[in-house]
């Protein structure tokens, strides 16, 4: 069915950052002490709920504090030059070009993020939601360099995006209430019990 569809049409050949569905497993979490964030539900369900697409190269940025494109700079293995991994904006912002142009079913956006919890010394990644059931153009990935003259390395298949489906208007449609717990008394009895 065409509405459940997220579709990735490939806009460039050969298409050597192959989306993937996000992994649960984190570095970070397989080095903690019994594995314990893995217990941590919320966070294992985030870490998985949407689409990665990787690195198809080894490489490495610094940026010397500068506005400037040429202010970022970035080394790539001998020989392997990659020209969709650039500095775009200036300000230190690496920016990746994504080989797809993506397109949801209707009422349905693509929140653009760096993986979930995928932690990362001295960059950050940005993130936007794009409004992909009726765009014709691609987006790129965008990361924030943020400590000056500091190197930050990416190995080839390390995850560079992350696409989640987000349903639009959902949070307009939504009215945050306070109230004291007491006055639902099942909720309030299961969090004692909890």
């Amino acid at each position: 069915r065409d509405d459940v569809t997220l579709h990735a049409y490939e806009t460039h050949k050969p298409v050597d950052m192959e989306i993937q569905p996000a992994p649960v497993r984190r570095a970070w979490m397989d080095q903690c002490h019994l594995r314990f964030p893995y217990r941590c539900l919320p966070l294992v369900l985030a870490n998985q709920a949407g689409w990665v697409v990787p690195s198809p190269t080894r490489f490495t940025v610094r940026w010397n504090g500068g506005p400037r494109k040429q202010d970022l700079r970035i080394w790539f293995p001998r020989g392997c030059r990659e020209t969709r991994i650039h500095s775009h904006f200036g300000y230190g912002v690496l920016t990746i070009s994504l080989p797809y142009l993506f397109r949801t079913p209707k009422g349905i956006n693509l929140w653009v993020k760096g993986p979930s919890n995928w932690i990362k010394d001295a960059v950050q990644p940005l993130e936007g939601i794009v409004e992909s059931d009726w765009s014709s153009v691609t987006f790129t990935m965008n990361w924030k360099v943020t400590r000056a003259n500091h190197s930050v390395r990416f190995e080839k298949g390390d995850p560079v995006c992350m696409v989640v489906p987000w349903p639009r208007g959902l949070i307009e449609q939504l009215q945050p209430q306070r109230m004291p717990l007491a006055r639902n008394k099942k909720l309030a009895a299961e969090y004692q019990t909890w």
